[in-house]
């Protein structure tokens, strides 16, 4: 028998699948389709991690599998290659970027196929090809002709490290995700995509989603922020002259306890900006305003700030309900983000208003009671706050109706107006960067802001020397006088080119669907290519992306729903997220603490199958688990323990299913199929050692068994058993077999264990004949030692049997 050597089996065979493109998806098939797909990465200098190897692995395990079982599958792969990354990268390393993001992808293709990733290759996208960033160009240019797009000029988040704007999900909390710096307010010219007015379908159509995890839809649902409320506004004390404004607009889900307001509460951030239009304020309270940004920053944005602090204002605001003058203060727990960045506070009727109004001493006025229906009356609690609906008092005129119809009545006796308000803002879309999709738009002096014409696509990024930011607030590009210089399309007048350039998320946000049709040069996907292929069926990746990337997507998904480019409201019909793969000892995986595990490495001592099993084997998919390389040792041990039988003499041709393996053969093909349909890879491994434990008692295993349990196996390793699977003279792949088949008669066994209990407690366990009568089951158990020792010569006075499952025994 030959040892078992991954070095000379993988390679052979990853060339065998490239050779014959085994992995083509067919075109025109009458197959069921099934397209799975993981998000594309971006190719860094630094190639793949164990963390990527883990979700491309298990979508890999998922298109195998679905083909055998007979669908046309879609699974191909690409790059994500414009934007800050690759040019940060570019810029350390003194290389342009579109050589570096070359030589990156070349590395991470040669990674990604030495795992035995079943890609489609043939069907391979880049985000900075012009091929495919000129459906990026035309998309946008159809936002802009229906308004979506705009051109504004207002304060964004500004980055002085990366020398950038960003949009707030770049951000974490007041900080650039990608350098950590703490970013800047800083007014310039942008490029805005009204995401806002798709907020409600957002959030809507997370209904339409059965197959995603709830914790991802309420992840979006909180990201979104939708809010019904009421706007009204203050009028506060002071006049212009002291450079603040005179009224105070505040965003109230709450509008029916207006008459229990006993201070207005403002955001460090809103109190900055009165103080950069002309408010006096005091050296206590500018410390004040900077010591809180700096622990928002800190902090997510769904954080609770246990320890409320404030500090007052000296500015006054007039209730418009009762006309009762009260404070204005700044506090820690009121967020810029969400709202106007002010608050009525209600201490009666809210625990965060409750607990700042009981440290700083300021009034509690309780406006709402509960409605007790034993006597008809309202009666006041003896405990505050009180959050609970009821009748309304101390209202004036509205005192004894249900709060809730008290909403729009107070509203209106205000002048208010009902409302809602989302934590979501428009998206920044411009940067001031090189590497990025040029805008396709001129400014001219006589039309204003003209789109190109559409036969123009793709503007090009033309070639620079220098692509670093220039610090300055304008894209590198606005340096090239030959490329900016040109004419107005719609006058024919001297115009210039936008400089900025589009985000990163621009391409990843709709890239799913070029996989449909890559190749199409008039269209970005043709009509029946994306009726047959959409949605796509599965979609895995990183739990990082879930309100960042996957709203982007649906957004521009339902933004081409409208215009009759796709056929489907939502792009993914399934969402699975993959957990973190931590270090050794269980720490994130950095290059600074040098603990990043590199694939390759792991590969060339313990074989690709290995690692694949490992990964899959190490715990549930969506937990984070810490790497260990003792356990992948056991991993390569089960490849040597598959090797060592399909190698052997054990396998014969003409023998029929013993009856010792009949059912465990059955139950491991039924749990194997649904484990990998579930995402429960590690559990489906499992099943898998179990079985090969059965299979190495038995002196003579039929070639049909063993050649269906190599089948099963096969997505996980897929290297080793096309090896066995050609040795036992088979002349088609493995991964175009049919997937096995089990019998749902012969999965259970003809033997079951139950349980004994005595009085309630469990006492004993025996093993019967499934088909064993009631009383046989009784007299069989009362004779067992087990259970006489607890009798002590008693008579029960009841058997009861619950057939298969428990005797129980009362004394």
């Amino acid at each position: 028998m030959s040892e078992y050597d991954p070095k000379n089996i993988e390679p052979k065979w990853q060339k065998e699948w490239a050779d014959t493109k085994l992995y083509q998806t067919e075109e025109g098939s009458d197959k069921p389709k099934c397209y799975v797909l993981d998000e594309f990465p971006y190719p860094s200098g630094e190639g793949l991690h164990t963390g990527h190897t883990r979700i491309y692995t298990a979508s890999d395990i998922y298109a195998r599998m679905k083909r055998m079982q007979g669908y046309n599958v879609l699974h191909p792969s690409g790059w994500d290659a414009f934007g800050l990354p690759a040019e940060q990268f570019a810029i350390k390393h003194k290389v342009h970027p579109s050589e570096s993001v070359q030589k990156n992808t070349e590395r991470y293709k040669t990674q990604m196929n030495r795992v035995g990733l079943s890609y489609d290759w043939e069907r391979e996208i880049n985000t900075t090809d012009p091929k495919f960033y000129k459906w990026t160009q035309w998309a946008f240019l159809k936002m802009f002709e229906r308004g979506l797009a705009f051109e504004s000029f207002e304060p964004i988040n500004w980055c002085p490290t990366c020398q950038t704007g960003l949009a707030n999900e770049d951000l974490d909390g007041a900080n650039c995700e990608r350098c950590g710096t703490l970013v800047e307010k800083k007014p310039m010219r942008q490029w805005v995509i009204r995401i806002t007015d798709y907020a409600d379908r957002l959030i809507d159509d997370l209904e339409t989603l059965p197959d995603w995890p709830e914790a991802v839809k309420e992840a979006q649902r909180n990201w979104i922020g939708r809010s019904q409320g009421s706007l009204i506004s203050f009028a506060l004390t002071q006049t212009d002259a002291d450079g603040i404004p005179q009224t105070l607009e505040v965003f109230t889900t709450r509008p029916d306890t207006l008459f229990g307001v006993t201070y207005l509460a403002i955001s460090a951030e809103l109190a900055k900006n009165w103080i950069e239009v002309g408010w006096q304020a005091s050296e206590e309270i500018k410390m004040f305003i900077t010591q809180t940004l700096q622990e928002e920053s800190k902090r997510t944005f769904d954080a609770e700030v246990v320890d409320k602090k404030g500090v007052a204002t000296g500015i006054f605001a007039v209730n418009p309900a009762n006309q009762e003058k009260i404070p204005v203060w700044i506090a820690n727990y009121v967020l810029s983000g969400y709202g106007t960045g002010a608050i009525m506070a209600v201490p009666a009727h809210d625990e965060r208003d409750f607990e700042f109004a009981q440290k700083y001493k300021l009034p509690i006025k309780q406006v709402v009671v509960p409605t007790f229906h034993n006597n008809n009356e309202a009666t006041s609690l003896n405990h505050l706050p009180y959050i609970g609906d009821g009748v309304l008092k101390n209202s004036a005129g509205f005192d004894g109706i249900p709060n809730e119809e008290g909403e729009k009545r107070i509203t209106e006796f205000v002048g208010g107006t009902m409302t809602k308000q989302y934590r979501l803002n428009d998206w920044v879309f411009s940067r001031q960067r090189y590497w990025g999709e040029p805008i396709p738009v001129v400014h001219c002096p006589k039309d204003g802001v003209v789109a190109i014409p559409e036969n123009e696509l793709p503007l090009t990024l033309p070639e620079v020397d220098s692509y670093e930011p220039t610090g300055t607030g304008e894209s590198p590009l606005a340096a090239i006088a030959s490329w900016v210089n040109t004419t107005c399309p719609k006058c024919g007048g001297p115009a210039t080119r936008e400089t900025n350039t589009m985000p990163q998320w621009a391409g990843s946000s709709w890239y799913y669907l070029r996989f449909m049709d890559p190749h199409n040069p008039d269209a970005l996907v043709g009509k029946d290519k994306e009726k047959y292929w959409a949605p796509v069926d599965v979609y895995v990746g990183g739990a990082e992306h879930v309100t960042r990337h996957l709203i982007y997507a649906r957004f521009w998904h339902k933004f081409l729903y409208d215009i009759g480019v796709v056929s489907t409201l939502e792009p993914f019909a399934r969402r699975r997220g993959v957990g973190l793969v931590l270090g050794e000892g269980g720490v994130k995986m950095s290059k600074r603490l040098g603990n990043v595990i590199n694939p390759d490495d792991i590969i060339d001592t313990f074989g690709a199958d290995s690692l694949r099993i490992y990964e899959m084997f190490m715990g549930p998919f969506g937990a984070a688990i810490p790497w260990s390389t003792d356990n992948l040792i056991g991993a390569r041990r089960f490849v040597e323990r598959v090797w060592k039988l399909g190698s052997g003499s054990a396998v014969h041709l003409d023998i029929g299913c013993p009856s010792s393996l009949e059912t465990l053969y059955h139950q491991t093909i039924k749990k194997v199929t649904d484990d990998i349909e579930e995402f429960k890879f590690n559990t489906a491994i499992s099943q898998l050692m179990i079985f090969v434990n059965m299979l190495d008692k038995e002196e003579k295993i039929p070639q049909q068994i063993f050649g269906d349990f190599l089948k099963l196996l096969a997505p996980f390793a897929p290297h080793i058993t096309e090896e066995l699977w050609a040795n036992m003279g088979n002349r088609t792949s493995i991964h175009r077999e049919v997937w096995p088949h089990y019998d749902s008669e012969k999965i259970l066994s003809d033997t079951i264990t139950i349980g004994i209990q005595i009085n309630g407690k469990l006492r004993d366990t025996m093993e019967i004949n499934r088909a064993s009568e009631n009383e046989e089951v009784k007299e069989a158990a009362l004779k067992r030692p087990g259970v006489m020792k607890w009798l002590e010569g008693k008579t029960p006075k009841k058997v009861i049997y619950i057939e298969g499952k428990i005797l129980s025994i009362v004394l």
